[in-house]
């Protein structure tokens, strides 16, 4: 085994996890202690690079290579908070940091119950990863009788620092990331009629894209770069036992084959995307479908292929 390069690693996680039979595979979630990740040199060293410079880790590759699964293993892995949000093209800038619930506030208008505008304030992620304490109030003074929200926090951990995910960014409307610049890069914001919102630690902020847009160069310069590479035979075979344990079997070597995937030594192939793969072996085992049952081409085809239909 290749000794491990040594430096000073504020995030130090273990290469290869063993499978935990006290949670379960759920689609792209995992519940319990079956949170894994199985990570490698590069992406460890890019995690600490992020943590490091306080800079935001924008995390790049095609679908299905594990990139929104990285930022909540890391959160458990350094014990944070853990707070996500999933871009799209409708998402403008401001609803990461704060919005205001126009709808409760018509509805309290219409029954003369309206409060000030300030008590209809929705704090994003952004504000619960930079002060929760202040977000639980909505940025109202200690005092005022407004219930507190209660924080979503998605990790196990809890304390100052946090992990936020902003899935997907490429999907927003272009002047989105520039927008988040002065979020992002001094991770304080001003609230509108109400004092700066600013974390007292820099939270880690993991941003992922499917590289479907091209990002503002001056956003890519603030971030700390990953690119997940197509994962290999013997990454993958990693990836099988992190999430379903070891196997005494030829299971998961014989569907990397059925994928075209060489054996060991072999040479050739083609790219498998890692979401695929698992799922071709949650059918595997919970079916009792595998390689060589009459039944398993049509279950590469749902569950991976999936051609395009013909529906002439």
């Amino acid at each position: 085994m290749n000794e491990r390069p040594h430096y000073d690693r504020i995030f130090d996680p273990p290469l290869k996890p063993l499978a935990s039979a006290t949670g379960q595979r759920i689609g792209d979630r995992t519940t319990g202690e079956s949170n894994v990740y199985v990570y490698d040199e590069e992406i460890v060293l890019a995690v600490n690079v992020a943590l490091a410079t306080g800079r935001p880790l924008l995390v790049r590759g095609l679908p299905g290579r594990g990139k929104s699964r990285l930022a909540p293993n890391v959160a458990d892995q350094l014990g944070r908070r853990f707070y996500s949000m999933t871009i799209s093209s409708r998402t403008q800038a401001r609803d990461l940091t704060w919005t205001v619930d126009e709808v409760a506030r018509l509805s309290d208008a219409s029954a003369g119950t309206a409060a000030p505008r300030s008590h209809y304030v929705v704090p994003g992620a952004l504000w619960w990863a930079f002060e929760p304490e202040t977000a639980a109030r909505r940025g109202l003074p200690e005092g005022e009788t407004r219930p507190p929200l209660t924080d979503p926090n998605q990790g196990t951990g809890g304390g100052p620092k946090a992990v936020v995910l902003l899935d997907e960014i490429d999907k927003a409307d272009p002047d989105v990331p520039n927008d988040l610049l002065e979020s992002l890069g001094s991770y304080r914001f001003q609230r509108e009629d109400g004092p700066v919102v600013e974390a007292s630690t820099a939270p880690l902020v993991v941003l992922t894209t499917n590289e479907e847009r091209e990002l503002p160069k001056a956003f890519l310069r603030r971030c700390v770069v990953l690119v997940l590479q197509p994962p290999g035979r013997d990454r993958l075979l990693d990836i099988a036992e992190a999430h379903f344990g070891p196997r005494t079997d030829a299971l998961y070597d014989d569907i990397l084959q059925s994928f075209g995937v060489p054996a060991a030594g072999g040479e050739g192939g083609v790219e498998v995307s890692t979401a695929e793969f698992l799922d071709a072996i949650a059918a595997a085992v919970k079916l009792d479908i595998v390689p060589g049952h009459e039944l398993w081409p049509s279950v590469i085809q749902a569950s991976a292929l999936k051609p395009e239909p013909d529906l002439r």
